[in-house]
């Protein structure tokens, strides 16, 4: 049996505990629900752990009774950590493991130095400052009678997906943007349309969820969809999914057309600005009404919420809140929404 325990974005710990009991099932029992944190008791393949896609990242724990961490260096216990280590490191290739980290408070005392020291010899994996492949964190036990060592069972964070090879500014966090998709019940018969769509990492969480009848991406700017198309070539997705160049706000599609409509709307920061907001949500969640099916489903991210909140106020026999999530990303708050469409679309004049 391990202990296991997840990082995850704030808000979104129901999600994510949700995804590992479906994914773990009787292997997995919780002990510990956390802001930010999913502590849990594991029985079986680690390997099964890589699968999850709402986590960040997944750490196996080992508690030493010790008073301080200088007792980490004695024999018997330094055996057991460079044990673990080992394990760890065979879940993946080797050559994915060069460097190592050691995170703990006082990092940089002499009993710090000494530790990390001597694990980086015994792994001959040299030592990093910042981002390591093989990251070990250092704390006090939760009951304060001990010691508590996290090695991350990955070189990188779960959430760092292998498909992201072109990076884009603002992109959404991949572990929200699966959480987003789940949200709308995914079924193989759906019509998908990523408005906004960026660097497609909506629509490829999506499918990584289940395959769809038609997925569509539309960004104006032909650099986000050169990026785009990078990233879903490197997830094998590239040849189902259609890429436009299409305007968010007037969409060549027919009324009624889409099942699910998903966008990482514009938060007025990095991308656009509060008053090019004004003009463009009303105008935006309009023309998703008109082509959104009956019932279908829209999941859009924002940190407006005054704003959106304003505009789904004067269109309440079109759009119905479904769910409303406040989640913790980046340093911001934004929100997720969502909405199903609650009439019979209405034809474009």
């Amino acid at each position: 049996m391990f202990e296991v325990e997840f990082d995850v974005l704030e808000g979104l710990e129901p999600y994510a505990l949700e995804e590992i009991r479906v994914c773990c099932g009787r292997a997995c029992s919780p002990v510990a629900l956390y802001p930010g944190r999913i502590r849990v008791r594991f029985t079986g393949d680690l390997h099964v752990l890589f699968r999850l896609r709402s986590v960040v990242a997944a750490y196996l724990i080992v508690t030493y009774d010790v008073p301080r961490p200088r007792a980490l260096l004695g024999h018997q216990h330094l055996t057991r950590l460079l044990t673990m280590l080992d394990m760890v490191r065979s879940l993946t290739k080797p050559e994915h493991y060069r460097t190592l980290r050691l995170s703990a408070a006082g990092s940089d005392s002499s009993v710090m130095t000494r530790l990390k020291e001597t694990l980086a010899a015994h792994t001959g994996l040299a030592l990093a400052d910042d981002e390591g492949d093989l990251l070990i964190r250092l704390r006090r036990a939760a009951s304060n009678d001990g010691w508590e060592v996290l090695v991350r069972l990955s070189p990188r964070p779960l959430a760092t997906r292998a498909w992201r090879v072109c990076n884009w500014p603002g992109a959404l966090n991949a572990t929200l943007a699966s959480v987003m998709m789940r949200l709308t019940r995914p079924s193989a018969s759906d019509r998908v349309l990523n408005l906004a769509c960026g660097s497609g990492t909506l629509l490829i969480e999506r499918l990584f969820l289940a395959p769809a009848r038609l997925a569509i991406g539309c960004d104006p700017d032909q650099q986000a969809l050169q990026c785009a198309r990078r990233n879903l070539e490197a997830a094998g997705f590239a040849p189902i999914v259609r890429l436009e160049p299409w305007d968010a706000t007037s969409l060549p599609l027919e009324t009624g057309s889409v099942d699910v409509i998903c966008a990482d709307l514009p938060f007025g920061q990095l991308i656009g600005s509060h008053r090019d907001n004004e003009a463009l949500y009303p105008r935006l969640i309009g023309e998703a009404a008109r082509v959104a099916a009956p019932d279908a489903r829209m999941c859009l991210l924002t940190h407006e919420v005054r704003l959106i909140e304003r505009v789904f106020a004067s269109c309440t026999d079109v759009w119905t809140p479904v769910e409303i999530v406040k989640v913790r990303t980046g340093g911001m708050t934004p929100r997720i929404y969502l909405m199903q469409r609650t009439s019979s679309p209405v034809s474009q004049s």
